[in-house]
């Protein structure tokens, strides 16, 4: 049987990098929006605290108007990315890729307007020497927050093809040496081009790292989903580091079934609030020991739990992790009673043998656990508990594993196990 466990993985990677490099596009609209919100009040308040300075450098032709007529529409423009963006978000799609290219031509053709202007009032040499052609370079740093190598270049192309033609349009004289102005404007845009490259290689390797860590997080997501939130810190990197398989195997494992006795009847008396406290406080201290055994608990069972040793992960001694587990919660069930009025007794089941172990389930919610006679072996055994007056009972198999460590379980005989033909080899450890 074969799990859709790795698509539904990749799914969701892919899904939580698209987020991620869209809340960067956000990121950097706000910043452009930002940007040029204080270019626009710079310009009004240097405009008006110094009018005549700035006539001089204009030449007498510039007005507020033109910094409304180009840097507000481009403002309204941003906002326009910025909702876009939003909406696609909440509705969990991306941006069509020619969006985005268009958004690139269209933002980076606005200090190519600004230089246009400022070459026809202030003249060609003062304009390429002034702020506009710098204003690409505001385009190309924000670009890297697109976290795409193609755009920032791109970016990078258009600020430099528009650039030169500007330059190349209005036939700039090139100093009193009479540099050619071909190569004079085109050292110029290709250093621009070259910014745009660098920009979308700071891009990319921000989008990798983004990806690494969703990469993990995906990982640890899926490791949770499959086998829950009660896996150890430790069992969770193992299993990144080995992998989890999405097939169903055959494993020998030890299947250990946890139950507190009469729990229930004794739960009736309180109020829920100490019937929750006080399972909890007492499935922390099991589950801790747990851990430190190397098991997991694959399901809790209301007031009781389904742990393994062996699966989802090779132990080759589980069966003596499982019993020295087994004896560690008898022995913290007793101190614990000691510091509670509500006296808490369990009753343990371990059986060891094969069992069938994958992801089991419906195609939107698959979870991993383990099927077969050892599992329901290991569920009568712990049942039998209540008829022994014991807490402890292991199987045969279990016995046999445990050689010489094994020496003080005391056999119950042959029992009639509920679904079994024949009587079963039983013993108790305390």
């Amino acid at each position: 049987m074969v799990s859709s466990a790795r698509p539904s993985v990749s799914a969701d990677f892919e899904h939580a990098l698209m987020r991620e490099v869209m809340a960067s596009e956000l990121l950097r609209v706000k910043a452009l929006i930002i940007t040029t919100a204080i270019l626009v009040v710079v310009i009004a308040v240097t405009y008006y605290l110094e009018e005549a300075a700035v006539e001089r450098l204009w030449q007498g032709g510039m007005r507020p108007i033109y910094v409304y007529e180009i840097l507000l529409p481009f403002i309204l423009f941003e906002l326009w990315v910025y909702s876009t963006i939003r909406r696609h978000m909440e509705k969990d799609r991306d941006l069509p890729i020619y969006r985005r290219y268009l958004g690139v031509l269209i933002e980076t053709s606005m200090p190519t307007i600004a230089l246009m202007l400022h070459i026809q009032n202030m003249g060609t040499i003062k304009a390429l020497g002034f702020v506009a052609p710098l204003a690409y370079c505001i385009f190309i740093v924000l670009s890297t927050l697109r976290l795409d190598f193609w755009l920032s270049a791109f970016t990078g192309l258009v600020a430099a093809v528009q650039m030169f033609c500007v330059a190349m349009f209005y036939h700039p004289t090139v100093g009193s040496d009479d540099v050619p102005a071909l190569f004079y404007n085109g050292a110029r845009s290709t250093l621009v081009l070259i910014l745009g490259v660098l920009a979308g290689a700071v891009g990319l390797q921000l989008k990798r790292s983004f990806a690494a860590s969703i990469r993990a997080a995906t990982a640890r997501d899926r490791v949770t989903n499959l086998f829950g939130q009660h896996v150890s810190p430790q069992v969770v990197e193992r299993l990144m580091a080995e992998g989890t398989s999405t097939r169903s195997d055959i494993r020998r494992a030890a299947v250990m079934f946890v139950d507190f006795r009469s729990f229930t009847a004794s739960a009736r008396s309180r109020t829920p609030h100490e019937v929750v406290e006080r399972l909890d406080g007492a499935f922390a201290v099991l589950v801790e020991i747990l851990d430190r055994h190397g098991g997991i608990v694959n399901k809790f069972l209301g007031d009781g739990f389904l742990a393994l040793f062996g699966a989802p992960l090779d132990a080759a001694n589980a069966a003596h992790r499982a019993v020295a587990a087994a004896r560690e919660m008898l022995m913290a069930m007793e101190r614990v009673n000691a510091l509670s009025d509500w006296k808490l007794r369990i009753g343990i089941g371990v059986h060891f043998g094969e069992v069938v172990a994958g992801n089991i389930g419906s195609p939107r919610r698959k979870e991993y656990t383990v099927i077969g006679d050892t599992v329901n072996f290991a569920s009568r055994l712990e049942a039998l508990n209540k008829e022994f007056g014991s807490q402890l009972l292991i199987s045969a198999a279990v016995r046999e594993a445990l050689g010489a460590e094994g020496e003080d379980a005391v056999s119950l005989g042959e029992v009639p196990i509920r679904g079994y033909e024949q009587p079963m080899a039983i013993w108790q450890l305390g």
